[in-house]
C-alpha cells in the first residue's frame, strides 16, 4: 500500500478565503442599520402661506412629495402640480381672500416610507371686494346677436389678470373675443361677441374662476358660471329710417313689415343708427324725457316697449303718432309703431334680437357701452379691445 500524502495548508491562506466568503455574503444583504436610518428619515416639508392673491407653495428636503392636498372650510380643493423632480408643488389657483385652508402633505422617502402631516393657515381678509353683473340671465335663451357682458362694481386696472380667469366655452368652437368698454354707467365691462352672429342653437358656457384674483381695485372672493342658449331661429330685424319701415326676418325670410315713425330729424331727437340689440322687453313703462337730456318734456306710459340702448331709445308703441308712420320721422329718438302692429312684433322678437338700423339723418352711431353696440366695430378693432392681444 501506498503511503497516503497529507498536504498542510498554511493558516494565512485559510484566513484569506474565510474573508473572502464573509464578504461576498455581505454584498447581497442589506444595508445595515444605520444606512438603513438615513433612509426612512422623515422628508422635511415646508408650507409657504401666501397673502392672498398668491399661490400656494409647498416643498420637500430630504424626500419627495407623494401627495398635496390643499382645501378651505367649504372642501372646495385647491388643485395643483408637483415638479417633475418630486420635491416642489404650487397651486393652479391663487388662494383666496379671508379663507382658511387645510394642507395635508403626504411625503415619501428615498427608501419608500411615507409619512403624512397636516397644516392650516388663513389668507387676511379682503379690504376692498369687487362683484360683477353677468348678461345675459342663466339658463336664457337669447337671439344671435347677445354677447356675453360683465359690468363691474369696482374699477379693473389689472384686466389682463381678470381676463385669463375667464373662459367661454361653446358647442361648436365658436370663435370670438373679449373687449373692454366703458359701460354706459361709467363702470369698467368686459364683453364677449362672436366674430360673426351666433349660429342658431350654439351652447355658451363662461366660467369665471375669479376667486382670488386682484382686480387693482379689490379682490373677487368668489367664481361665477353661467351659461345660455341661442335661439334656433335666426332674426333680424331692418330699420329703414328713410322708407320709414322695420322688417322683421327669420332665417333670412320677411315675417312681418311694419311701418314706423323714428327720430325727428335735424336735431337731439335723431335716431341712432347701427346694430343695436334688443336688451330687453320692459312692457308698459312710464317714459320721461327729461331723464334723457331732452328739452321739451314729456312723461307718458308707453306700451310694449323694448329696449335697444342705455341712453333710451326703444321701439314701441305710439298711437299718439299714428298720422306718422311709413310717412314721417316725428318722434323723440324711438321707433314708433301702431298699438296692433307693437303687440304682434314684441311676441315674436326676444332679448339677444339684432336691430339693424339705417337712416341719412341720424345721431351718430351706436357705441360699444350704449347697450350693445359692439357689432359696430370690426372684427379687427373689436379683438385689439382684448387685454391678451
Amino acid at each position: 500500500m501506498l503511503p497516503v500524502a497529507r498536504i498542510r495548508i498554511p493558516l494565512f491562506l485559510l484566513t484569506a478565503v474565510a474573508l473572502t466568503a464573509c464578504s461576498a455574503a455581505t454584498a447581497n444583504e442589506p444595508a445595515g442599520p444605520k444606512a438603513a436610518g438615513k433612509d426612512d428619515a422623515p422628508a422635511k416639508v415646508t408650507v409657504v402661506p401666501p397673502a392672498a392673491g398668491k399661490q400656494v407653495t409647498v416643498t420637500a428636503s430630504g424626500g419627495t412629495l407623494a401627495q398635496v392636498k390643499v382645501v378651505d372650510a367649504d372642501g372646495t380643493s385647491l388643485v395643483g402640480r408637483t415638479a417633475a423632480n418630486g420635491v416642489s408643488w404650487i397651486s393652479d389657483r391663487k388662494a383666496a381672500p379671508g379663507t382658511k385652508y387645510t394642507v395635508e402633505v403626504t411625503s415619501r422617502t428615498a427608501g419608500g416610507k411615507e409619512t403624512t402631516s397636516k397644516s392650516t393657515f388663513s389668507t387676511p381678509e379682503a379690504d376692498k371686494v369687487n362683484k360683477l353683473t353677468l348678461a345675459p340671465g342663466k339658463n336664457t335663451t337669447v337671439g344671435i346677436a347677445q354677447p356675453l357682458s360683465i359690468v363691474f362694481d369696482r374699477p379693473v386696472k389689472n384686466k389682463a389678470d381678470v381676463e385669463r380667469q375667464l373662459k367661454v366655452t361653446t358647442s361648436n368652437n365658436t370663435e370670438g373675443s373679449w373687449g373692454w368698454l366703458t359701460d354706459y354707467s361709467g363702470k369698467d365691462r368686459v364683453d364677449w361677441r362672436p366674430k360673426d352672429y351666433w349660429k342658431p342653437g350654439t351652447k355658451v358656457t363662461l366660467d369665471a374662476t375669479l376667486n382670488g384674483t386682484d382686480s387693482g381695485g379689490g379682490w373677487f372672493v368668489r367664481d361665477y358660471r353661467t351659461g345660455f342658449t341661442v335661439s334656433d331661429q335666426a332674426q333680424v330685424i331692418k330699420v329703414d329710417l328713410d322708407a320709414k319701415k322695420l322688417t322683421l326676418l327669420r332665417d333670412g325670410r320677411t315675417v312681418r313689415t311694419i311701418p314706423v315713425s323714428g327720430g325727428t330729424p335735424g336735431g337731439d331727437k335723431r335716431s341712432w343708427r347701427g346694430t343695436a340689440v334688443l336688451m330687453a322687453k320692459e312692457g308698459t313703462i312710464n317714459m320721461n324725457s327729461e331723464t334723457v337730456g331732452l328739452g321739451d318734456a314729456y312723461n307718458k306710459d308707453v306700451d310694449y316697449s323694448m329696449r335697444l340702448t342705455w341712453s333710451g331709445m326703444y321701439a314701441h308703441a305710439a298711437p299718439w303718432n299714428a298720422a306718422y308712420f311709413g310717412r314721417a320721422n316725428k318722434s323723440s329718438g324711438c321707433i314708433g309703431m301702431s298699438t296692433e302692429q307693437a303687440s304682434a312684433f314684441y311676441a315674436l322678437v326676444r332679448p339677444g334680437d339684432p336691430f339693424e338700423i339705417k337712416g341719412e339723418d341720424t345721431k351718430g352711431v351706436v357705441a360699444p357701452g350704449n347697450g350693445y353696440g359692439a357689432w359696430n366695430l370690426s372684427w379687427t378693432a373689436w379683438q385689439a379691445k382684448s387685454a391678451l392681444r
